[in-house]
């Protein structure tokens, strides 16, 4: 759709998994270790306008994803929204829907010797937190994540 932000989307250096109705990205902003977005495939506007095949499919890379967050990282939990509110803020909203999941940790994560701590664990998450997540330990989580991204 004209004027879509995902729509015209064509970043793949970041591309965990792509399935026939959604895309998966590590997101470049890593504030939270494993945060990712799922990304519909086209254009819709709310949870509400998705079929059958879409919920099965997306239910299939929820559980892949929840899974390779705890399994391979240690998260205990993940938080997954899709608040769509920064589309309403132009003069004529284009929302497309998309969800941010933020992986939670316990305990730490530690990453090529590095280490890092979710400081705001058993709390909502923290809006425009900074990236805390080195270069390097990106591109080892992505290669990860991406490995284990079999459905």
């Amino acid at each position: 759709m004209r004027g879509c932000e995902w729509c015209a989307y064509e970043e793949t250096e970041w591309l965990l998994y792509q399935s026939q109705h959604w895309s998966v990205y590590l997101a470049d902003i890593q504030d939270y270790v494993g945060r990712s977005i799922l990304v519909l495939n086209r254009h819709c506007s709310s949870l509400s306008e998705l079929n059958v095949t879409e919920w099965m499919e997306l239910k299939k890379i929820i559980d892949r994803l929840e899974w390779i967050c705890k399994e391979l990282f240690g998260a205990e939990l993940c938080n997954w929204s899709c608040l769509l509110n920064n589309f309403y803020k132009e003069a004529v909203p284009n929302p497309h829907l998309h969800i941010h999941v933020r992986p939670r940790y316990k305990n730490a994560v530690v990453i090529n010797n590095h280490t890092y701590i979710d400081t705001e664990f058993t709390h909502h998450y923290a809006l425009k937190k900074e990236n805390i997540v080195f270069d390097d330990d990106r591109k080892v989580l992505y290669a990860l994540m991406k490995k284990h991204f079999v459905l």
